[in-house]
């Protein structure tokens, strides 16, 4: 027999559930209303995809791949360095360039049709994962939201991975809660080129409860919110009239594959001697009958 196991804090994960779903949809608004000024902002970089329209000028329009350091080559003004600039920045460049040497008042346009130079990936339980354009300055919130907000079978935590300077990489774990329920704006952190974000998917598991309780069985839970040995004795029923409280036993294999046996008098939990005990992933709980 299997058993669901629900969380005692149900109506609260549905609130948090509806406050993430809020906050998305006002940042994807947010979001749309700001990408024009993030594009005008952007700074070209390395492997960004430009394509340059003079008019009257054929032999200058041209889609041209900005190379590793930074520039370009374009005719009659051969190699040109790019990187740092905005397209609007761009194209004041581009025209001076071309008055001083063929045309009086030269009318062309710059567009950026891929932005290679500075991309992230978002992972996990996302509507949309995949690699994105990183275009100005963009905040953790609004590439989930571009990403499709999160999915039902989110974790309760974030995982951006950062390149460093150095080389080297590290990992900042950002509490769902704390930013999305709780509105801490510190954690809204603003995004870097190559950063990767991962949402991990909060799978099912099961723990055991068997013995002398009133619903014994198997309990699917989440794996962020694995209850305690309390917790879950009260999901099964709690103790039926002849459980032994002294001596309940958890099971346990540990990661050489070994049986552990941890002996629990639940008792001196209750009386608030002891603190209760974390339960782990596939723990098996047994009650025991009293011997009176």
């Amino acid at each position: 027999m299997i058993i669901y196991f629900k969380i005692d804090k149900e109506r609260k994960v549905r609130r948090k559930r509806v406050a993430i779903s809020i906050v998305l949809l006002f940042l994807v608004s947010c979001y749309f209303f700001g990408q024009e000024r993030y594009k005008a902002d952007y700074k070209i970089g390395a492997k960004d995809l430009l394509e340059i329209s003079v008019f009257g000028l054929d032999d200058m329009n041209k889609t041209v791949r900005v190379s590793e350091g930074g520039k370009i080559t374009l005719p009659l003004l051969g190699e040109i360095e790019v990187e740092g600039l905005t397209k609007i920045e761009l194209e004041k460049k581009l025209s001076q360039l071309l008055e001083e040497k063929y045309l009086q008042s030269p009318q062309l346009t710059v567009f950026i049709k891929e932005y290679q130079s500075k991309r992230i990936s978002v992972l996990g339980a996302v509507g949309k994962p995949g690699p994105y354009e990183l275009i100005g300055r963009q905040t953790l919130l609004q590439l989930i939201s571009e990403a499709g907000g999160l999915t039902e079978n989110a974790g309760d935590k974030i995982i951006v991975i950062r390149q460093l300077q150095d080389g080297s990489s590290t990992a900042l774990k950002i509490s769902i809660d704390n930013l999305i329920v709780e509105g801490d704006a510190s954690l809204n952190i603003p995004l870097e080129a190559n950063d990767i974000i991962n949402i991990p998917v909060d799978k099912e598991v099961f723990i055991y409860v068997f013995g002398q309780v009133k619903r014994s069985g198997a309990f699917k839970v989440k794996k962020s919110n694995i209850p305690t040995l309390l917790q879950a004795i009260a999901q099964a029923g709690g103790f039926s009239e002849r459980a032994s409280k002294r001596n309940v036993l958890i099971k346990r294999i540990d990661k050489d594959g070994e049986e552990q046996k941890i002996k629990v008098n639940v008792k001196d939990i209750i009386k608030g001697k002891k603190k209760d005990i974390q339960l782990l992933e596939n723990d098996v709980v047994y009650v025991p009958e009293t011997i009176f």
